[in-house]
């Protein structure tokens, strides 16, 4: 006869699983209730997971025979954070509201200089240029008649209902300019707040990573608890790459842009530059958008520079792709271009540009998640943590960035 305690064994397993699952069925209904507040939170773990080696690596100094506390780590970073947004703000702004103010009195000088004899000018050498493609396009004057066959454009009629547009548009919020100024000052204010507010967070999760990952370890039972580490490893391996990966080949991209528009001397470099940095966060269509105007701006001084500058960004994208990407985010970060064009179109649909930068990220976790559960689910009797080292050779020694 079998000890009673044996018949007990399944139930109290059950009962167990149930708890625990009760306890994460709990944690999701209060993120899915307080859902509109947690993109603050969701930043400050991003920032704690992207300094987290850093920290690591400054903990781990000894300074008078002690290691560097946890705070004191984070508090540099903290500083010379801010003091390369002061060095930012001296060497570059300037040269930002330099180019800035250039456009505004290109664009204002350009438009003051379409007299009708001009636009009537421009308009017989592109409607020529048409034509002599087989284009059968008329872009018509009130000097010349419209053919009978194809289509015609008055073009100074167009520009005029333009400028009379957008003249119109001005003055109607000319006299909101009050309450335009309170909003964006208003606007800045809570944006400083709330970049502080997220730098605070960020700071507690960085000072408390471990035990907080202890516990959220403690919400899985004992029996998974080799499995949940291997899965923590896996998705560490894919988010190191997604998300530090990322920062670090878009400050890459940006540098080399801005040395590619100043050694073609195509105008607006800097701001260009930053541009194409700031949208280089976003994977695929942020490099495509910051592109687009650089050709364009090049292609205005002649086609040459324009082709030139555009073999620039093709050589720094094929940089990117065969090299940077290989060795900066490692095979267990890199998702297929279609799984992360999907992430980011319904990340932008869903949220708005914000969910286009997280849209990645949330992919890597993702997949990771599915690949080990596809692996575990294999009724080869290969251990799953030799399935990861013969899919992933090159990390299989481990990551030392796991939070």
């Amino acid at each position: 006869m079998s000890p009673p305690h044996e018949f007990h064994a399944p139930a109290e397993r059950r009962k167990r699983l149930f708890i625990f699952a009760g306890l994460w069925v709990t944690v999701a209904v209060i993120l899915l209730a307080f859902r509109q507040v947690l993109l603050p939170f969701a930043g400050a773990m991003l920032i704690a997971y992207l300094v987290h080696p850093l920290v690591g690596r400054i903990t781990r100094m000894k300074v008078a025979g002690h290691h560097v506390p946890r705070w004191v780590a984070i508090l540099l970073i903290y500083a010379l954070f801010f003091l390369g947004v002061y060095l930012f703000f001296i060497a570059m702004v300037p040269q930002l509201y330099r180019e800035l103010a250039r456009i505004s009195r290109d664009g204002l000088a350009f438009a003051n200089s379409l007299t009708p004899e001009r636009v009537q000018a421009l308009a017989g050498r592109a409607e020529t240029w048409l034509q002599a493609n087989g284009i059968p396009v008329a872009i018509a004057t009130p000097d010349e008649v419209a053919p009978s066959s194809g289509l015609a454009l008055n073009l100074e009629k167009f520009i005029q209902d333009a400028a009379t547009h957008l003249a119109a548009l001005a003055r109607e919020n000319l006299g909101n300019i009050v309450n335009v100024s309170r909003d964006i000052i208003t606007a800045v204010v809570a944006g400083v707040f709330m970049l502080f507010f997220i730098l605070m967070v960020a700071a507690f999760f960085s000072i408390d990573a471990h035990p907080i990952l202890r516990y959220f370890t403690s919400l899985v039972p004992s029996e998974y608890t080799a499995d949940t580490q291997r899965l923590l490893e896996r998705i560490d391996r894919s988010l190191s790459g997604v998300v530090r990966g990322q920062v670090t080949i878009c400050l890459v991209n940006g540098v080399l842009t801005l040395v590619g528009l100043l050694l073609f001397g195509v105008k607006f470099a800097f701001l260009l530059a930053t541009v194409a940095t700031v949208f280089s966060l976003i994977p695929i269509f942020g490099t495509i958008l910051s592109s687009v105007p650089i050709v364009l701006i090049a292609l205005a001084d002649g086609f040459q520079k324009g082709f030139a500058i555009l073999l620039w960004i093709i050589g720094i994208h094929a940089l990117e792709a065969y090299f940077l990407n290989p060795k900066i985010m490692g095979s267990a970060a890199r998702i297929h271009p279609v799984i992360v064009a999907f992430s980011l179109i319904a990340g932008e649909r869903l949220f708005g540009l914000v969910g286009a930068l997280f849209a990645v990220p949330v992919a890597s976790l993702v997949v990771a998640c599915f690949d080990y559960a596809r692996l575990k689910a294999q009724p080869d009797p290969v251990p799953v943590s030799v399935k990861l080292e013969l899919l992933e050779p090159e990390t299989a020694s481990g990551s030392e960035n796991e939070l």
